[in-house]
């Protein structure tokens, strides 16, 4: 009974730490909070977040008997890890990636908990602890991919249905009408969903890891293997009725019906294979230890943790003139190309929110003829940033052309070796589907520049991004797309001799741009 008071004292000091600690996160952090929020309000992929902090909430009261047996002991082995996720929020921030900075923010308020309290109370509710990262709305990478297999599965079941199919990427074409797959097909938000559930189901029915690893693989696999089904029987009904039904409103109503099976089917299951309830093993009452001497200094250092991003991101706070900030158009004439509009056909990147963009045509006498689009950042943030699932090269609504193939094409210019990445743009006819000669359509080559260095992967462009701004160099970045007309042939050919006769005067009028902005600090 002593060692339980005793217990009860330690945990009257050690709680409000713990809590003190969330809150100061919370409220120093509390712009990435409100944009975790932001992202479950306006996407369903993510609604399901909202729910995911109650239920941690209460996982972690149903151990409140087990914890009150549990002396709470601070852990200082915890700051480093506390330290790395506040330079990763730190370095996401800099290059304004959300999944960083939320993923970063969510590791914090998990990592506060052992630092404070200690590994074994941590232990006794680690899936509490590690179920909150559902509510990080990150994922979507996958939908391309996802995408991918939705229409690979749905074109295959339709020629084993004994319906002709032609497939254009992501487009297909059937006797009764059209068809295309969209965001909204890839089944990411199923995915997402039945992950959270599969995973809480197999928490509270499943006593071996095993048992609860193989339920939440088999959740996973329904839901993509279910979005498949959901896909074909879309088409296949919409066929039958002669696209009468499973369109427009009733496609959606339909989805999620689908969906509802989906999860009874999957409790039904679990279900099956349940383990019995059992009473949570108490252990013997811990001896509680001094502690006060060890918490406050940690805390202290855990606020400094905390607080040195946000200092140093007002330290490196990009500067500079965006009024009036404007793209030259680059004199190509020394190696005898001049501007025309010969290849200026009706298609243009989709960047969301560029400080300033230009596109322009150049051709030269024998009759060849490239377009370049420059898209220029300075000073960006979560609404104008160089690397955006928003910047695209086409949109998926796009009513006159599609994404018909895409590769690397390597080049070495001004001794910087780097892939380009090439994708054949064709245009569509008005039944909506591609199905132009092969020789039809545009070629578009697209890379990075940084503070004047060339990148070609997303990943490479926000991680220089970052670290320039972190020295003090400033965050000015371009996206750079050249194109030419395939009827031309040989037109990667062509592009690459375009950007090594010309890519000196390109990079120079980028180079104007940045330092314009540099003397205005």
């Amino acid at each position: 009974m002593k060692v339980l008071d005793s217990n009860a004292g330690n945990w009257r000091q050690a709680l409000p730490a713990c809590m003190l600690m969330l809150a100061a996160i919370l409220l120093l952090y509390r712009d990435t909070a409100i944009a975790m929020v932001d992202i479950w309000s306006r996407s369903e992929t993510f609604a399901h977040a909202y729910v995911v902090p109650p239920i941690s909430l209460w996982l972690i009261w149903r151990q409140r008997g087990l914890l009150a047996r549990l002396a709470p002991r601070p852990a200082p082995v915890f700051l480093l890890p506390i330290m790395l996720m506040a330079m990763l929020w730190l370095l996401g921030d800099l290059a304004a990636v959300n999944s960083a900075t939320q993923l970063a923010m969510t590791a914090l308020l998990v990592l506060v908990v052992p630092a404070t309290l200690g590994w074994t109370v941590t232990r006794a509710i680690a899936f509490p602890l590690g179920f909150i990262f559902f509510a990080v709305p990150i994922g979507e990478f996958m939908m391309p991919q996802l995408m991918i297999w939705t229409a690979d599965f749905t074109t295959m079941a339709l020629r084993l249905s004994g319906i002709p199919v032609y497939r254009d990427g992501l487009q297909f074409i059937i006797p009764s009408g059209n068809w295309s797959v969209v965001e909204a097909c890839s089944g990411i938000r199923y995915m997402m969903a039945s992950l959270m559930v599969g995973t809480l189901f197999a928490y509270l029915n499943f006593r071996r890891v095993s048992k609860r690893w193989l339920f939440v693989i088999f959740a996973f696999l329904l839901a993509l293997v279910g979005n498949w089904m959901r896909a074909y029987l879309t088409v296949l009904l919409g066929h039958l009725s002669g696209n009468q039904l499973a369109t427009g409103v009733d496609h959606l109503i339909y989805g999620w019906v689908f969906f509802g099976v989906l999860m009874l089917a999957m409790f039904m299951i679990g279900s099956r294979w349940a383990d019995p309830e059992l009473a949570p093993a108490m252990p013997r009452p811990e001896s509680p230890e001094s502690a006060s001497m060890q918490r406050w200094p940690l805390m202290l250092a855990i606020a400094v943790a905390l607080v040195a991003p946000h200092l140093l991101v007002s330290a490196t706070q990009a500067h500079g003139q965006l009024s009036g900030l404007m793209l030259q158009v680059p004199d190509l004439s020394s190696t005898g190309w001049r501007p025309s509009q010969a290849v200026m056909k009706n298609w243009h990147p989709g960047l969301e929110n560029p400080r300033a963009q230009l596109q322009t045509g150049y051709s030269r006498p024998d009759g060849a003829a490239i377009g370049l689009h420059l898209g220029y950042y300075r000073q960006q943030d979560y609404q104008s940033k160089l690397i955006s699932s928003n910047n695209v090269l086409i949109r998926s609504d796009d009513k006159e052309w599609t994404a018909a193939a895409g590769s690397n094409m390597p080049l070495l210019l001004a001794g910087q070796a780097q892939s380009w990445r090439s994708t054949w743009l064709r245009p569509k006819r008005s039944g909506g589907i591609g199905l132009d000669p092969e020789q039809e359509g545009l070629q578009v080559w697209q890379i990075y520049w940084v503070n004047g260095r060339m990148l070609s992967s997303d990943w490479q462009a926000k991680l220089f991004g970052a670290l320039y701004r972190l020295v003090g160099r400033g965050d000015d970045a371009a996206v750079i797309y050249v194109f030419a007309d395939k009827s031309a042939g040989k037109v990667d050919g062509l592009l690459a001799e375009f950007l090594r006769e010309n890519w000196a005067a390109i990079d120079a009028s980028l180079q104007r741009t940045r330092e314009s902005g540099q003397a205005s600090k």
